[in-house]
């Protein structure tokens, strides 16, 4: 078998990933799934402090690094990861608003976890995934993910407040994203996030340009930026307290990409267990190019797995005509300052969706594995993870700090193993 598809022309209902549709079919479909993604993977950077124009950049070029390492037969889009969230604003000191001055220590974690990560995939090729289900059932993974939400709520909240002029705009973007979840058509629903920043733009419009209530959205950036152009790349500085709060990240990449290429193989009924691994190299690989440049940890995105479920179609090569836009896109400065206007109040808003999002997505991991909490074992790994993720438990040992994350992260491996001594299988 030849190390890529063939991938023949079909005109099936259901095309899988070896197949593909006639080009002229093609192209809108990669423009649809860069579309139900762009909301979250430009937020994600905005809320970072990152150049999202960065991120859209290395979206592209990270989805093609994983199609190179999966040889094609994975159909997944990477874009920016918001698991990465609260650490890096941990270790740069990001204020909430505006470009992150202390971007340096955060990309050298982000290049850490991919490392992780990329030697998690190695690991994986050569002995398979048994010891990390092993490791990391749904209650340990869902602990781990639900802490990472709950650690960025005072963020979320402190997005929020202000004047009764900014706080109404959050909450109206905020409203405005869940009526559209909720009440929207499929093809709505997909980009609900991106409506929700329409609604609080065209609010600060009316509020803050028309009536003076809030801070006016300047356009002056956007009137003089080029069209076409080459992105300001930023540097890594790799300091061993940031490495070590970022890198345990790795551990809910992994976790995060084995549910999604499980789900992708039984959607298309092919087996993708012997892609896992190289899965995770390309993931890791893909997250130390854009830490290297500049750009954001990425990860597989679900919006992408829901586009699929609903088209029934899975072709790869989808995958690349979207990153190739996406790439396109991070070469037009003028994007990127467009992106740049979106006012404080909107991000406050879209960041209560968003990472309370995260928190009650893992409620929902665990309802959909059937986790069984009148096990003791379960109820404290749980409990004291969220614990200390939602209390932001820190401690040094020597010069390493070890952030609310990291302290959740590693209660919830540690204690799960503990509370397993002596247990029947």
């Amino acid at each position: 078998m030849s190390y890529f598809p063939r991938w023949p022309v079909t005109r099936n209902a259901v095309v899988l990933p070896d197949e593909r549709l006639p080009w002229g079919t093609a192209i809108p479909m990669g423009v649809q799934h860069l579309v139900a993604m762009s909301g979250s993977t430009i937020l994600a950077p905005l809320l970072m402090g990152f150049d999202p124009n960065l991120a859209i950049l290395f979206s592209g070029i990270g989805t093609l690094i994983f199609f190179l390492c999966t040889g094609g037969r994975v159909p997944s889009y990477l874009g920016s990861s918001f698991a990465f969230i609260a650490v890096v604003i941990a270790a740069s000191g990001y204020a909430g608003s505006g470009p992150n001055l202390n971007i340096g220590p955060a990309l050298g974690g982000i290049i850490a976890a991919g490392a992780l990560y990329t030697l998690i995939g190695l690991m994986v090729m050569a002995t398979g995934t048994g010891w990390i289900e092993r490791l990391m059932p749904p209650a340990v993974t869902g602990a781990i993910g639900a802490a990472i939400g709950l650690n960025l709520a005072s963020v979320g909240v402190q997005g929020i407040q202000g004047t009764g002029a900014h706080t109404g705009v959050a909450l109206l973007t905020l409203l405005s994203v869940a009526l559209f979840s909720t009440y929207g058509r499929l093809a709505l629903r997909r980009v609900s996030i991106l409506l929700g920043i329409a609604v609080g733009y065209g609010a600060v419009l009316v509020l803050g340009n028309g009536l003076g209530l809030l801070p006016a959205i300047n356009f002056t950036e956007l009137a003089s930026a080029p069209w076409f152009g080459t992105p300001a790349f930023h540097s890594p500085t790799f300091e061993a307290s940031a490495m070590l709060l970022i890198a345990p990240v790795a551990l809910i990449l992994v976790a995060e990409n084995l549910g999604h290429i499980k789900a992708i193989g039984g959607m298309t009924g092919q087996n993708m267990d012997p892609y896992i691994g190289r899965g995770f190299i390309g993931d890791g690989i893909a997250t130390m190019v854009s830490g290297a440049g500049g750009g954001t940890g990425v990860t597989t995105y679900v919006e992408n797995m829901g586009v699929m479920a609903v088209t029934k179609v899975f072709s790869t090569l989808v995958f690349v005509i979207a990153a190739f836009i996406a790439i396109a896109l991070g070469f037009s400065p003028k994007f990127g300052a467009l992106l740049r206007t979106i006012p404080a109040p909107v991000l406050g808003g879209l960041g209560v969706a968003v990472f309370g999002l995260i928190a009650a997505a893992m409620i929902r991991l665990w309802v959909d594995n059937k986790v069984d909490f009148s096990d003791p074992r379960n109820l404290f790994t749980v409990g004291v993870t969220l614990i200390f993720g939602s209390g932001d438990f820190s401690f040094s040992v020597g010069g390493f700090a070890i952030g609310g994350i990291g302290t959740a992260t590693l209660a919830a491996l540690i204690l799960y193993q503990i509370l397993g001594i002596g247990r029947r299988a």
